[in-house]
């Protein structure tokens, strides 16, 4: 199991990210593409590196929005693994 971070750890990581936030014990970032497609094509490129990474985002669409939360269920919060996936997803924009 994964090591949860400290508060100050997550403010840390977290102002290395733009555009992702703190929502209770997950980061979280909505994403606006153009349309319905961009924005299933942009899932389906994060698919390789979340299998890769074995850590997986819940992920909602709606129309042209995707919004990725994570956090390390299994450890019940946030993990160097969150952040880890948030700047490779970050990446692929």
């Amino acid at each position: 199991m994964a090591q949860l971070l400290t508060e100050s750890e997550i403010q840390q990581r977290l102002s290395q990210l733009p555009g992702w936030s703190l929502q209770g014990k997950e980061i979280q970032q909505v994403f606006k593409f153009k349309d319905f497609i961009e924005a299933v094509n942009f899932v389906n490129r994060l698919v390789a590196p979340a299998e890769a990474a074995g850590h997986h985002p819940d992920i909602a669409i709606s129309y042209n929005r995707v919004t990725i939360s994570l956090t390390t269920h299994d450890s019940g919060g946030l993990t160097e693994k969150d952040f880890d996936l948030a700047q490779t997803i970050s990446q692929l924009i």
